[in-house]
């Protein structure tokens, strides 16, 4: 059964965005997309789609929710399809060598519940289909959602993926949210965090921390996930700056 845009738009409230990240089938977005709308989530993301984007095969199997499609936005990259997003989830199967907190899937919702209640733009990563979420995209994550499956079967295609957390997003409805926060307190967006740690990975080089380096891409990505992980304000991200800077002044 169709739903008219206007109904469909009825049941959408604010929610987390989804992310796919390098997405390769048209069918497997509009899927997901259909997945989003079944829950009132309308945001959607797309970093470097394989097939480029509009996708007629999206449309076509997103079977109604063309609300989610026709406002889907494309990214040359994660970091640009992340740069205003205060809170970040990465959705995998198995567990990374970065030391991120791992949720379930009902804590991560009640968490994003909380955040986007709170007025923090919060997204929720989702790999492509061949080979999932890199390690270096996980490490621009706050938190892991790992979702439960037959770990002699763990495979879970892009739109059962998105279908179980916006069914869990939608089932954590009811939770309290936080108290909106004092100005002081505004989490940093990734763009601002990003930002920062060009400076500090900059001085770092001049340092020359990263011995030896063939291990440099190994240390930047723990480096990133720990300030990632660190849930920083835009005050304290001020106040990282301040440091690098005064850093950078002293003597080799």
């Amino acid at each position: 059964m169709r739903i008219s845009r206007t109904r469909a738009r009825e049941g959408v409230e604010p929610a987390p965005i989804f992310v796919l990240v390098e997405p390769q089938m048209g069918e497997n977005i509009g899927a997901a997309a259909r997945a989003m709308l079944n829950f009132g989530i309308s945001g959607l993301r797309l970093a470097a789609p394989r097939d480029g984007w509009p996708n007629p095969k999206a449309a076509a199997m997103a079977s109604g929710a063309s609300l989610v499609i026709d406002q889907a936005q494309v990214f040359d990259d994660l970091d640009a399809a992340l740069s205003d997003c205060q809170y970040v989830i990465a959705t995998t199967a198995r567990r990374r060598e970065l030391a991120t907190p791992v949720l379930a899937p009902g804590e991560a919702a009640r968490e994003l519940r909380a955040r986007v209640g709170s007025g923090q733009r919060c997204a929720v990563l989702f790999g492509g289909e061949r080979n999932g979420l890199s390690s270096d995209d996980v490490a621009r994550a706050d938190a892991i959602l790992s979702i439960p499956v037959n770990p002699a079967f763990a495979s879970i295609n892009l739109a059962q993926a998105a279908l179980v957390v916006a069914y869990e997003w939608a089932r954590a409805g009811d939770m309290a949210t936080i108290e909106p926060p004092r100005d002081q307190d505004t989490p940093a967006d990734k763009a601002a965090l990003a930002h920062f740690f060009d400076r500090f990975e900059s001085a770092l080089d001049a340092a020359d921390y990263f011995y030896p380096t063939e291990k440099r891409p190994g240390m930047v990505r723990n480096l990133r996930a720990a300030f990632s992980r660190a849930g920083f304000t835009e005050a304290e991200i001020r106040t990282l700056h301040g440091a690098v800077r005064a850093l950078s002044r002293l003597p080799k």
